[in-house]
């Protein structure tokens, strides 16, 4: 039986950040349904988390020159960009959010003003990175009930209607869910 092959997603932004057009299609072919997902629970209509994914690629496309890996993981990266295209669009902002090097300066920015020092940014970073490597690793029901509560904003009976499991099953998956976050944060 043969491995599954790991897409390089650094590898892709890195050829989208060169222009090479078959890169981004190469994202869109790995991630475009799930990014369509991710979109679609968020802004609850189709048409308009269509638009989100399509704005969402664009932005991939000429901001891929500011991603970092050594900020996160690739796919975190293109992950947070329709998050924050599609909150941006309920929100009714239209101003585009991307945690990209700006969007992380400007974080770094706000936390200096606090009083927190390169060390506490930097701290913030790889948390950021460890989160997703931690959310990844949840099995599905976990992973998905947390998204939806915590990203979506959903109650726990609307997650127990979305993923048609009864209202005690998605607390424990919840609460069993947070506390591997937490252990894998640990």
């Amino acid at each position: 039986m043969n491995a599954p092959i790991e897409f390089d997603y650094e590898a892709a932004l890195a050829g989208c950040a060169r222009g090479d057009q078959r890169a981004l299609r190469s994202i869109y072919d790995r991630e475009g349904a799930r990014l369509l997902g991710v979109a679609l629970r968020i802004v609850r209509q189709r048409q308009v988390a269509e638009d989100v994914l399509h704005d969402a690629f664009l932005s991939i496309w000429t901001r891929s020159r500011s991603f970092d890996p050594v900020r996160g993981a690739g796919r975190g990266w293109i992950y947070s960009i329709v998050r924050h295209q599609a909150l941006d669009v309920v929100r009714g902002s239209g101003r585009e959010v991307q945690a990209d090097a700006e969007a992380l300066d400007a974080l770094d920015a706000e936390a200096f003003d606090n009083g927190a020092g390169p060390v506490d940014a930097l701290e913030r970073r790889q948390d950021m990175g460890r989160l997703h490597d931690c959310l990844v690793g949840l099995d599905a029901s976990k992973r998905d009930s947390i998204l939806y509560a915590y990203v979506d904003g959903c109650s726990h009976a609307e997650i127990a209607a979305r993923m048609q499991s009864p209202l005690g099953t998605i607390k424990a998956w919840i609460k069993r869910g947070l506390s591997a976050l937490k252990e894998c944060m640990g």
